[in-house]
Order: structure tokens, then sequence, then C-alpha cells
């Protein structure tokens, strides 16, 4: 039992969709991150949703949405009240284009205007992979995303490397926009 006026804090929720193409490895960094363990997956037909509590006092639902050419003509149905994007990439794909393709065309969607980007750069454990160095030129993130934050993670959805620091960067996304609208909040208050 807690203290009588003792302040409990209050979990924020925030909502996090994940996009990509298929065999990007989506799935597989979702639960690689929440359990830390490798699942065998298939191609996710419809959507995942799991809710991930991070430091700070931030929960995340994360939805992965699958990325076969069929759903992606539906994307567009997961977008409203994104706190953050993660676009998951897989780095050995030397082509490319229909994952930049897409990727130009969620950004462009009134509902992610200034909504923060997180590019996952994943299968860095596989020879030919692109570098996050590399990737952030190819999918023009400067010029893509000036009017937001981002940020390019490689990680390897196997092993969970870079998972945490690609969530952590999340988390903050979501933190700094909470304080924002907190702060925008106070400001209004003494206003009114």
């Amino acid at each position: 039992m807690g203290q009588s006026g003792a302040k409990q804090s209050k979990v924020k929720q925030a909502r996090v969709l994940m996009l990509g193409l298929d065999a990007a490895g989506k799935s597989t960094i979702l639960y690689k991150y929440k359990f830390d363990d490798s699942f065998s997956t298939t191609p996710t037909i419809g959507f995942n949703v799991e809710m991930i509590e991070e430091e700070k006092n931030i929960a995340l639902t994360v939805w992965d949405v699958g990325g076969q050419k069929k759903m992606r003509s539906v994307w567009n149905y997961y977008l409203q009240d994104t706190d953050t994007l993660v676009y998951v990439v897989d780095s050995t794909d030397k082509q490319l284009q229909d994952s930049k393709k897409e990727f130009e065309r969620i950004l462009r969607h009134d509902f992610l205007k200034n909504v923060p980007v997180v590019l996952l750069a994943n299968k860095q454990d596989l020879p030919g992979a692109l570098s996050a160095e590399e990737l952030t030129k190819k999918f023009k993130m400067k010029k893509l995303c000036e009017n937001r934050d981002w940020f390019v993670q490689p990680c390897c959805a196997k092993t969970g490397l870079g998972l945490a620091d690609g969530f952590r960067k999340v988390t903050s996304c979501i933190q700094v926009a909470l304080d924002t609208c907190y702060i925008s909040l106070s400001v209004w208050s003494r206003i009114l």
C-alpha cells in the first residue's frame, strides 16, 4: 500500500507504427525486442500488436503491419494517432526501389506530418549489408525528414544487436513530443 498523498507515476501511452516491405524483419524485430528470444516468424497477414513498457514511464503500443504489396495499400488506415514511425529496411536489398518509394509515399500523408521517424537498417549481420550512412543517403533522410526528428539505426533482428538503441530513440522522440506538448499546455493555461 502506498502512502496517502504520495505521487504515483503515470505511464504515458504511445502508439508506434512499424512499417516496411515484406521480409524486412519487422515481426522478428518486434518479438526479439519484446521477449529477447528468437522466434520463427511467417509473413504477417494483417498486423501484430504488442505492448512494450519502456523507461521514463512510457508504454509503447507497437503496430507491426504486414508489408506485402496488397497490405501496403491499406497502410494509410493505420496512420492516425501515430506518435513515431519505425520503418524497417532490409539492408542487404541492393535495389531498395520499392522500399524507398513506399517510404516516400507514407511520409507524405497528413497523419504523419512532423511525426518522428526511426529507420531500422536490419540484417547488418549479412554480407553486403548497406551501412546506416549509405541508407541515410539512399533514402534521402535529410531531405525527406527535414521537418521532423529522425534517426537511422543499424540492427540485426536475429541477434538483437542495435534494437535497444533503436527503441531508446523511439522513446526519446516520444518523450520530446510529450514534453513539448506539456510546455505548450502550460503556456496556454497561463494565457487563459
